[in-house]
């Protein structure tokens, strides 16, 4: 599908976003494993999430859904089924990897697969620590899916020296953990997403430039209710065009303020944007609040490698803040965005390029200058919901008569995306 992107001159009004797609993985992963019913309130209803949903489905357990709400009756500890047919993770990166800590302990032979996009994505670097504690995984010869998880045998703790800054890879682990009673020890050397250790309550120890994150049997879940607070990385969006559009004023209510998440809040302040937090609280151990947002001038700043992680997903949108701000817009050590729905770096160097920018590429990230200039230009996603968004919102700020291809991939995080720009829209 081709989404043609109209100009908007300003925004005004408040939202509620839907739930953080992290948490929502999360949730429902935890319910299921749990032994007894649980529910999900305010969950990201999306393809991602849904992908998650239908693998435990699966694996044998009864979940009840309406649009915002889920009912999960987990299945208690080893009480997973053997699934009828292949666990298919769609687009869900964190799906594959996440649940692979969990199959890896069953009594059961699992194959995952994915769609295109998923396929291509390196799978060896959760294969490798689960293979350490002796789980028997084989992937294709490049190590990405298809994925065949075999009946597991005695499997045992280990402590995990993590190189890749990837939650998605310390959650595999810490899950495989929570089915021994010896206790499994992740070290982590930049600060990722906590939302495993946070949730599941799991001991973390702080050191001086490290983290130690233990997992066990006895953190195993318990049946309970989680309210999911709205996604900070959907918010990017909305705060990245109202704080470009003149006369501009928007809430967003309810937004996950989580401190390994939250930088794209403070990089966005640092560059000179008007956002102000109201009504800070807590929900399922997560921080959340409201925020206020306002017209304002940029400027780019310095972004520094500790922070990296913490705003990969944001890099796609924080690029267009960039482009309206004083000076250039320069991300390096962001490697990482190579591995991700498409190759991101890639993605949005040739978008750049396309509609007349000066962007430079670099192995891990690029520089960006100078104004759109080209008209009538074809975007393209490349299958990538934040690709999308992204030029969707740059669309919006220039005009110029941007079209975006595959524009249904905004359906992997947030459906409702161009509604819900409609309903601030002055």
């Amino acid at each position: 599908m081709i989404e043609k992107i109209e100009k908007i001159n300003a925004v005004k009004g408040e939202l509620i976003l839907p739930g953080d797609k992290s948490i929502s993985h999360r949730a429902v992963m935890f319910s299921a494993m749990a032994d007894g019913k649980s529910t999900v309130k305010n969950y990201l209803n999306s393809e991602d999430v849904n992908s998650t949903v239908d693998c435990f489905r699966k694996l044998g357990c009864k979940i009840e859904q309406t649009e915002t709400d889920l009912t999960i009756e987990g299945k208690g500890f080893g009480g997973f089924t053997k699934p009828n047919s292949v666990l298919d993770a769609g687009n869900s990166g964190t799906t594959t990897r996440l649940i692979c800590g969990i199959l890896a302990t069953q009594k059961f032979e699992t194959t995952i697969i994915g769609d295109a996009s998923l396929s291509k994505r390196p799978m060896k670097r959760v294969v490798e620590p689960l293979s350490q504690m002796g789980a028997e995984i084989e992937t294709s010869e490049k190590g990405t899916l298809p994925m065949k998880i075999s009946n597991a045998k005695e499997l045992k703790a280990i402590e995990f020296d993590m190189l890749i800054a990837s939650a998605q890879i310390k959650s595999a682990v810490l899950l495989a953990g929570l089915h021994m009673d010896e206790t499994t020890v992740v070290i982590e050397h930049s600060r990722t997403r906590n939302h495993t250790e946070t949730l599941l309550g799991l001991r973390v120890e702080e050191f001086d430039g490290f983290r130690k994150i233990y997992s066990s049997k006895k953190n195993y879940p318990k049946p309970t209710e989680y309210i999911v607070p709205s996604d900070i990385s959907t918010a990017a969006f909305f705060m990245v065009l109202a704080l470009n559009l003149k006369n501009s004023g928007l809430l967003l209510k309810n937004v996950l303020l989580n401190e390994t998440r939250n930088g794209i809040i403070k990089i966005l302040q640092q560059m000179g944007g008007r956002i102000e937090i109201e009504n800070t609280r807590e929900s399922s151990g997560e921080k959340l609040g409201d925020l206020r947002i306002f017209s304002s001038r940029l400027h780019n700043i310095e972004i520094s490698e500790e922070i990296i992680p913490n705003i990969i997903d944001e890099i796609p949108i924080l690029a267009v803040a960039g482009l309206f701000a004083e000076g250039k817009f320069v991300i390096r050590n962001a490697e990482e965005l190579r591995h991700k729905e498409s190759d991101r770096i890639d993605a949005l160097c040739s978008n750049f390029k396309n509609l007349g920018l000066n962007c430079t590429e670099f192995e891990d990230g690029f520089e960006l200058s100078g104004e759109v200039i080209n008209e009538n230009i074809l975007i393209e996603s490349f299958d990538d919901h934040r690709i999308a968004m992204a030029f969707a919102i740059l669309g919006m700020l220039v005009g110029k008569g941007m079209s975006i291809n595959n524009f249904e991939s905004v359906a992997v995080s947030n459906p409702e995306f161009l509604k819900q720009i409609r309903s601030i829209t002055l």
